[in-house]
């Protein structure tokens, strides 16, 4: 028996946000998605609220996961420990809010979701993401394991995905915003892409409104970021897992506009 499941990208602003709420049921129904993974962690441009974290699973989503602005947004720390359903980088400091992974019922049996941040180039000092996947493939106890690896290189992705090959269903990168073309299944049978994309403005630079972006590389004093204008897309990418064995059969990413 196989089952597929859905990683969709980066949620950004109300633009993001709206257009998954209004396109995520008919993807799921269009691919016969059985677990949905969502990364929501720039619904509020930087960071998510309780109310965006909820509306994001009213959508349809199983888990939210987040990123390197779990705290964009401080009213979410209480969410974090209060909802079993959003998830922030399992490789944080043991003493923040909320939880890094958990173990979700889906129509074929428990599925492991495991949130982790990258080192490479993203400012802070979290603990090795690498060491905080062999604890958390140790204690999930089930087959069906997913990463949503939160990461700016993607030789490090790519690293992480060779490391947990054979040992994890998928590995997706996000963070980036940019979709990669280099879906795929690893040898040793766990489904992969470097990032799955984002979800919000088509005409953007990740999002952002393009002469916001333009400014800041000219130099200029910083604004606080808007969501672009404009149509929106979906990107995300489908796993198709032998729930018997827990590897990946088949990896595709796709994009929908509007």
């Amino acid at each position: 028996m196989t089952a597929n499941i859905l990683a969709v990208g980066d949620i950004v602003g109300a633009s993001g946000l709206g257009f998954l709420t209004k396109k995520l049921r008919a993807v799921k129904n269009l691919y016969g998605v059985s677990f949905t993974v969502v990364n929501g962690e720039n619904a509020a441009m930087i960071g998510i609220t309780p109310k965006q974290a909820g509306e994001i699973l009213d959508a349809g989503a199983d888990v939210v996961t987040l990123g390197n602005h779990t705290w964009g947004r401080r009213e979410i720390a209480d969410y974090l420990d209060d909802c079993r359903y959003i998830l922030r980088p399992a490789n944080y400091a043991p003493q923040v809010p909320g939880r890094g992974y958990g173990v979700f019922d889906a129509p074929f049996g428990p599925v492991c979701v495991m949130n982790l941040i990258g080192r490479c180039g993203m400012g802070f000092g979290a603990e090795n993401p690498f060491l905080a996947a062999d604890r958390i493939v140790s204690e999930a106890g089930v087959k069906v394991i997913l990463v949503d690896f939160h990461a700016e290189a993607t030789s490090e992705k790519l690293a992480m995905a060779n490391y947990l090959d054979g040992r994890v269903s998928a590995v997706w990168g996000t963070h980036t915003h940019v979709q990669t073309s280099d879906a795929s299944v690893f040898p040793k049978g766990t489904g992969y892409i470097t990032d799955i994309g984002m979800t919000g403005p088509v005409h953007s630079v990740i999002g952002v409104k393009p002469e916001q972006s333009v400014s800041m590389f000219l130099g200029n004093p910083p604004q606080r970021f808007e969501c672009a204008p404009g149509p929106s897309k979906l990107e995300c990418a489908v796993f198709e897992i032998d729930t018997s064995t827990g590897l990946c059969v088949s990896a595709e990413a796709f994009r929908i506009t509007e």
